[in-house]
């Protein structure tokens, strides 16, 4: 093995080493449900369902059919064990640098400053949270079909100015391949056509470094027209997906103003935590006010960087290439286009410092060979920078332990960041910690009134803790601000059901159905508070519309499944139907879900079946009992009828509810 493959090597099992303390965290509240946790196709594995729709959908807001496969693969193989999903997230980085080495060697044939340049981008605490968030696999993956582009083009040109000027058409298309399977990973790439011009100015020695000749740059630019017609089309697909999933911010609500004043300011803040990264967050909110001098400073600094690097083409090539591979990776989402409501991200420097690594390294590299510093100051320093964001990364990896950690860290290290308080909510919602929640949202809302969204998430905390008129006022001011949302719509019908509000409740569920025919929760709630009043055959048609309306929904078919089944009214009762949607529901929970085996259960008593129907009780009861649901009794109660070869009864009504005729 060659020495830079060697090296490459050692780095790549020093990063698994530096990142092994990430397979101890779990998924976090903030995309993994999006992506993983919560998303049922993906949670199915690759399935040939799954994956005509990772090659279909705009869900999250992009078009990036392999990151959907990459998750769904986990899942096939791991399931839902978030340390394998981190492993592999890990495994993607560390084959990451040991490309970027191979790569920037084979470019300079500068085998310690390449390497120092990949353990940087391996170890730099900047890109824990590409690496240590599961639903950012898009980062690593597109940036591994990146460096594979990269190095096939490298490979071609060099062959092109050699002796023997017979470019490899073969390396080309192999570029062009990995290009675009990088952008099916994640559309950020779309500059790296003009990477590969800077790399035709330096190292590969396309252009002339001492005169640019209009020649030379048209012909290079001509020959990557298929990179940029690759490019525009992954623009516009991006730009519709995120209109589609209402990413992108008005200019209503961030002005052209706003965003010009916060880009030079976004780019310095980058270039201050890439040297001095401290206060990471997973969150930067916008801040209500960027001041005059933040702007004229950052505009001041970049513009002297800039110069600096211009003035030094000649002698440092490497300057130039570096500062606009920076500058140029960050374009697309530096905030002229404002996605979501964040000022800047860590993730986005994944792959851009690389251009900033690249000049330090050279740049050191010269000074030393101007000043002639004693030989041990270089590596030292190396060794030294290395240790240190070794021991960043280490100490950033801890927030990554839990959602909980993780937003707590966002508060404590931001101002102002109601994403981070509610995020934070959701946290301690998941766990039970109700009240904690509520306040949080409070907070949240305080910082940024008028937010629909979290007076939704208000409303649910309130009406666990049993304070159902104030959730409705919650879900109600909600609706006022985003009418046309079917989901809070149904919402406010389910407060309005548990007051007894029936006819308000009614109004509220059509309205949702209305708003989204697809939609099979108000049709379900529907017919639950139908149920209440006696109207059962109304009920049942509610119900099997919600079950037909979304098949895959095994709390909606078990369900229903139960009322056919077990129904003390024989208009309502259907054995055959129940059994059926009992079956599915069990099917698609893989038979490890006690309330989906106790429907069940109740289906095969009803349809005579009473040994399958003790099988199921007896598993159902068992899986309670583990989870330690409260349910357990009932389902014990209901294993005694089997036995006896009873079925089960139950009457859904509330008999305090009013009856309509």
């Amino acid at each position: 093995m060659s020495q830079p493959r060697l090296i490459a090597l050692l780095l790549a099992l020093a990063t698994l080493l530096v990142y092994l303390p990430v397979t101890h965290s779990r998924f976090v509240n903030f995309d993994d449900d999006d992506y993983v946790t919560n998303n049922p196709l993906v949670k199915k594995g690759l399935t040939p369902a799954g994956v005509q729709w990772a090659f279909t959908t705009w869900h999250a807001s992009n078009w990036h059919p392999l990151t959907w496969l990459s998750h769904m693969a986990d899942c096939e193989f791991f399931g839902l064990n978030p340390a394998a999903h981190h492993f592999v997230n890990v495994l993607f980085h560390a084959a990451n640098a040991a490309l970027l080495l191979i790569l920037l060697f084979r470019l300079t044939g500068a085998l310690w400053p390449c390497t120092f340049i990949a353990a940087l981008f391996a170890w730099h605490p900047l890109h824990v949270e590409s690496v240590a968030w599961i639903a950012e696999r898009k980062d690593v993956l597109s940036t591994l079909f990146a460096l594979l582009a990269l190095r096939s083009y490298t490979r071609y040109a060099q062959k092109r100015s050699s002796l023997n000027p017979q470019p490899s058409t073969l390396n080309y298309l192999a570029a062009l391949l990995f290009f675009t399977l990088g952008l099916m990973a994640k559309p950020m790439l779309v500059t790296l056509p003009f990477i590969l011009l800077l790399l035709d100015f330096w190292p590969l020695a396309q252009i002339q470094n001492s005169k640019f000749k209009v020649q030379n740059v048209k012909a290079l630019v001509v020959e990557k027209t298929p990179f940029f017609l690759l490019t525009l089309i992954s623009c516009a697909v991006t730009f519709l997906a995120q209109h589609h999933g209402d990413a992108v911010m008005s200019l209503k609500s961030v002005s052209l103003a706003y965003r010009l004043e916060n880009l030079p300011v976004a780019y310095a803040t980058y270039l201050q935590k890439l040297f001095w990264p401290v206060d990471l967050a997973v969150i930067y909110p916008l801040p209500a006010k960027i001041s005059a001098l933040a702007v004229l400073g950052s505009v001041a600094l970049l513009t002297l960087i800039s110069a600096g690097v211009w003035h030094a083409r000649r002698p440092g090539p490497y300057l130039l290439t570096g500062w606009l591979w920076f500058l140029g990776m960050l374009v697309p989402v530096i905030g002229i286009v404002q996605v979501g409501g964040a000022a800047l991200a860590d993730r986005y420097t994944y792959l851009s410092a690389t251009g900033i690594f690249i000049m330090v390294a050279f740049g050191c590299i010269d000074l030393a060979k101007r000043f002639s510093p004693p030989k041990i100051i270089l590596p030292a320093a190396a060794v030294l920078i290395l240790a240190a964001c070794v021991a960043a990364t280490e100490h950033q990896l801890r927030f990554w332990r839990d959602g909980e950690m993780l937003f707590r860290h966002a508060i404590a290290v931001t101002q102002d960041n109601d994403v981070a308080l509610v995020d934070l909510g959701v946290a301690l919602d998941a766990q039970g910690r109700f009240e904690e929640a509520a306040g949080y949202y409070q907070q949240a809302l305080q910082l940024t009134p008028g937010r629909y969204q979290i007076h939704n998430n208000l409303g649910n905390i309130l009406d666990h803790l049993g304070r159902t008129p104030e959730a409705l006022a919650e879900y109600q001011e909600a609706v006022r601000l985003k009418p046309g949302n079917a989901f809070l719509h149904n919402g406010t019908g389910q407060m309005l059901a548990k007051l007894g509000r029936f006819d308000e409740a009614a109004v509220e569920f059509s309205e949702a159905a209305r708003l989204d025919p697809a939609y099979a929760s108000p049709h379900l709630e529907l017919g639950k508070m139908l149920l209440k009043q006696g109207r059962d055959p109304e009920a049942v048609e509610q119900f099997r519309t919600a079950a037909r309306l979304d098949p895959e929904n095994f709390q909606i078919l078990a369900y229903v499944a139960h009322v056919l089944a077990a129904s003390e009214d024989p208009k309502v009762r259907d054995g055959k139907s129940a059994l059926e949607l009992a079956t599915r529901a069990n099917v698609l929970t893989g038979g490890e879900q006690p309330l989906v085996l106790d429907a069940l259960a109740m289906a095969c008593a009803e349809t005579g079946d009473f040994t399958n129907a003790m099988e199921a009780g007896q598993v159902a009861a068992r899986l309670a009992a583990q989870a330690k649901l409260k349910d357990l009794a009932m389902i014990q109660r209901r294993l005694e009828l089997y036995q006896n070869h009873q079925p089960w009864r139950e009457s859904f009504r509330d008999t305090n509810a009013p009856v309509k005729p």
